[in-house]
């Protein structure tokens, strides 16, 4: 016998929230939806969902609530005057915001009687639904594991801990990583594309170096976590060495080096703080000191 998927309260239906709740009717739910502008949501009650008049009747609807609204602000008001009904449901929160809103968030729905979790979607609208696409989850675990089919529907659900503000937390992090990534690579792109090698040619080459990459991030988070970074593979020195020939080949070629000059002169902070012999890794000892001050 097939069991029915459970029910899901989507709150907010602009292009994230439309995709999510999409997903969810894909998965077979019955999805519920209510947004400020209900004639956004059309097109989902064409689909088979069903439009609630006010939040109050979204939430009632489901055991399950997801909200992907424009803030916390836009998510209280929403809220207002139905926070009642929402003790013995699970909250989802996929609103973009900080670790330091979600763990206020996290006590103002306890306060309601509801188990809160945050989210956050690593991904653009289209690629909600794909099993390749991480959405990170943190908050209380039972919950977590309680809606696990539902959240399978959007993507991969990843659960980081306890604590509510990891998901924002590594979402910032995340985030950070794919623009200076990207950035890279336009810039390499930039520098090939100079002499006149089309972005469709060095983008494999690219992305081949990548995977050596990742097995560097391995290698050096043991020695993150330690604090002891020795240099057997390629020191800081060695590396404030190579980046020279980067600066000379972009210079020449008229690109702007303001990211590899930024790359520079952290490592000779770092070079400066007595880690030239060290690991590439021991430059994150300047990057906690920034934070330090």
């Amino acid at each position: 016998m097939t069991s029915v998927p459970p029910s899901v309260t989507v709150l907010g239906t602009g292009a994230m929230g439309t995709a999510l709740a999409g997903a969810l009717l894909d998965r077979g739910h019955r999805t519920t939806v209510w947004n400020r502008t209900a004639a956004k949501a059309q097109p989902l009650v064409e689909r088979g969902a069903l439009l609630a008049p006010t939040p109050g009747a979204a939430i009632a609807a489901s055991p399950l609530v997801i909200a992907c609204v424009l803030d916390y602000d836009a998510l209280y008001s929403a809220l207002d005057g139905s926070t009642d009904l929402l003790a013995g449901r699970a909250f989802v929160n996929l609103t973009s915001g900080s670790a330091e809103q979600a763990r206020a968030a996290r006590d103002r729905f306890d306060g309601h009687g509801a188990d809160y979790l945050d989210g956050a979607i690593m991904t653009t609208p289209p690629g909600v639904g794909s099993r390749e696409v991480m959405v990170l989850y943190s908050g209380p675990r039972t919950a977590f594991d309680a809606h696990h089919a539902a959240l399978e529907a959007l993507g991969d659900p990843v659960h980081l801990g306890e604590d509510p503000g990891l998901a924002a937390l590594y979402d910032s992090a995340l985030l950070g990583l794919m623009w200076s990534t990207m950035t890279g690579w336009l810039h390499g792109t930039a520098l090939v594309g100079a002499e006149g090698t089309p972005a469709t040619a060095f983008t494999p080459v690219a992305i081949r170096w990548l995977a050596t990459v990742n097995s560097f991030l391995t290698r050096y988070a043991s020695q993150v976590d330690a604090g002891r970074y020795p240099g057997d593979d390629a020191t800081i020195d060695v590396q404030i060495a190579a980046i020279g020939h980067l600066l000379h080949a972009a210079a020449e070629r008229g690109l702007d080096n303001a990211l590899p000059e930024l790359l520079k002169s952290t490592m000779e902070r770092a070079r400066a703080a007595g880690h030239g012999s060290s690991s590439f890794a021991g430059v994150i000892e300047v990057l906690r000191a920034e934070v330090a001050a």
